[in-house]
C-alpha cells in the first residue's frame, strides 16, 4: 500500500538515512527510480491497451451517439475537477496537520504531488510509502516524526475502508459487490478478491493502529528482529535507534487533542470520497440517461469503494490495467458496455495519468532544491571554525 523499488529506496526505508553523507545518494535513487522514462511510460501503455481492449470488445456505435456533449457534460466534468482538486487539498491539510505545521500549506501540496506520482509509479501493492519516508526525512523533519506519519496515513485510509464498506453493506447488503448480487455465497471471483483484499487490510491496519496508538514498543521489537539476520544486519543500531524514536513520537501522538486526531480523519474522509466522486461525476457527464436522484450514486460509491480495494492489491503501477478491467466488472449496470472505455479514459486520464505528468516536472525541480540546499549546508559546516 513483490517490491520492484530499487534495494537502496528500501535500506532506506529501513535506516531514514538523513546524514549529509547518505543524503545525495538517496535522492540520487529517487531521481532514477522516479523519473526512469519505463516507469512512466508502461503504466500508460498498460491502461490503454486494457481501454483498447474494451474498446474493440464492446464499443457500441449507437450508445456511442446518445451521449450528450452538452451542457450536463460540462457542468458534471466541471464538479469532477472541483472533486480533483478537493482530493488534492484535503491530502495536503492531513500532511499539513500530520507534520505539526513544520511546512507551509503551499510546501504540503507540493509534497503531495510527489507521494502520488511516487505512488503512481510503483505497483498499488507497494505504494509511494518508502520514496515517502525518503521525501519527508529531506524535509528536515526527524526520522520518527516521518514514520509515524507514514503510519498513521496508513492506519487512517486502512480504517477509512474498513468502516465505511462495513456501513455501506449493512445498507446495501451483497449488491455492493456486483451487480444482482443477492448472497456472498454467490460471489464471483472479483467478489472473492475483494474478501482477501479486505481481510489483509484489515490485519495490517490493526496491527499498525495497535503499534501507533496501544503499544509503539511492538514496532520497535518487530525492528529489532528483522534487523537480527546477516543481511540486514549493518542497519541495526539506526533501527534500533528508529524504533527508540518512533516510541516517543506515538506517545506524543496519543497525547495530541481529539480536533488533532478529528482533523486527520475529516481530511482522510473528504480525500477519498473526492476520489470516488470523481468517478461517479464522469458517469452523469458522459452516460446516456444518467440522473442524480441519490440512491444511484449511493451505489455507484459502494461498488467503486470495492473496487479500489482490489485495486490497492494490483501488482501494477498504479493498478494500471487492473482498475480499467474492475470498472467495467463492477459498474457494468451503470456504464453500458459500449461506452465504457470513454468512461474508463477519461478517469484514469484525470485520476492518474495527471500526476504522471505533473511529477515529471515537480520531483527534478524538488531534487534539484534539496541538492541545492545540501551543498550551502555543506559549505557552511566547512566553514565554521573547529
Amino acid at each position: 500500500m513483490q517490491d520492484e523499488t530499487p534495494k537502496n529506496i528500501n535500506e532506506a526505508e529501513l535506516s531514514l538515512r538523513t546524514d549529509e553523507g547518505g543524503g545525495d545518494a538517496e535522492l540520487e535513487d529517487l531521481r532514477r527510480s522516479s523519473l526512469r522514462i519505463s516507469r512512466i511510460i508502461i503504466p500508460i501503455l498498460i491502461g490503454l491497451a486494457v481501454v483498447g481492449y474494451l474498446m474493440w470488445k464492446n464499443f457500441d456505435p449507437l450508445e456511442f451517439k446518445k451521449i450528450s456533449w452538452g451542457t450536463k457534460t460540462a457542468v458534471w466534468m466541471g464538479i469532477g475537477l472541483i472533486m480533483l482538486v478537493m482530493r488534492h487539498l484535503a491530502y495536503s491539510y492531513r500532511l499539513w496537520i500530520l507534520a505539526e505545521k513544520a511546512f507551509s500549506f503551499t510546501k504540503c501540496i507540493e509534497l503531495i504531488f510527489i507521494w502520488l506520482f511516487s505512488s503512481a509509479v510503483t505497483p498499488t501493492s507497494v505504494g509511494g510509502s518508502a520514496v515517502a519516508l525518503i521525501l519527508l526525512a529531506k524535509e528536515k523533519l526527524s526520522s520518527a516524526r516521518t514514520a509515524v506519519i507514514v503510519l498513521y496515513t496508513v492506519v487512517a485510509d486502512t480504517f477509512f475502508f474498513i468502516s465505511t464498506l462495513a456501513i455501506l453493506y449493512l445498507f446495501m447488503g451483497p449488491g455492493m459487490l456486483r451487480p444482482d448480487l443477492t448472497s456472498v455465497f454467490e460471489i464471483d471471483s472479483w467478489g472473492k478478491t475483494f474478501l482477501i483484499g479486505y481481510g489483509v487490510m484489515f490485519l495490517y491496519g490493526s496491527f499498525f493502529a495497535y503499534g501507533l496508538f496501544i503499544d509503539p514498543h511492538r514496532p520497535r521489537q518487530l525492528l529489532d528482529w528483522i534487523t537480527r539476520g546477516r543481511l540486514l544486519r549493518r542497519f541495526r543500531s539506526q533501527a534500533l535507534e528508529t524504533g527508540h524514536e518512533f516510541v516517543e513520537a506515538s506517545r506524543d501522538i496519543v497525547r495530541q487533542t481529539w480536533r488533532f486526531h478529528f482533523q486527520v480523519t475529516l481530511s482522510t474522509i473528504v480525500a477519498w470520497s473526492c476520489r470516488f466522486l470523481l468517478l461517479i461525476c464522469i458517469i452523469l457527464a458522459f452516460v446516456p440517461g444518467a440522473v442524480f436522484d441519490g440512491i444511484s450514486q449511493l451505489q455507484q460509491f459502494a461498488r467503486i469503494e470495492a473496487m479500489f480495494v482490489i485495486m490497492e492489491f494490483s501488482p501494477t503501477p498504479g493498478g494500471s490495467g487492473v482498475a480499467e478491467y474492475a470498472l467495467n466488472a463492477y459498474l457494468k449496470d451503470f456504464v453500458p458496455v459500449g461506452i465504457v472505455f470513454i468512461v474508463a479514459f477519461i478517469w484514469r486520464v484525470l485520476e492518474y495519468y495527471s500526476y504522471l505528468l505533473i511529477g515529471v516536472i515537480i520531483v527534478p525541480n524538488w531534487i534539484r532544491k534539496v541538492y541545492k540546499r545540501t551543498r550551502k549546508e555543506k559549505k557552511l559546516k566547512g566553514d565554521q571554525p573547529e
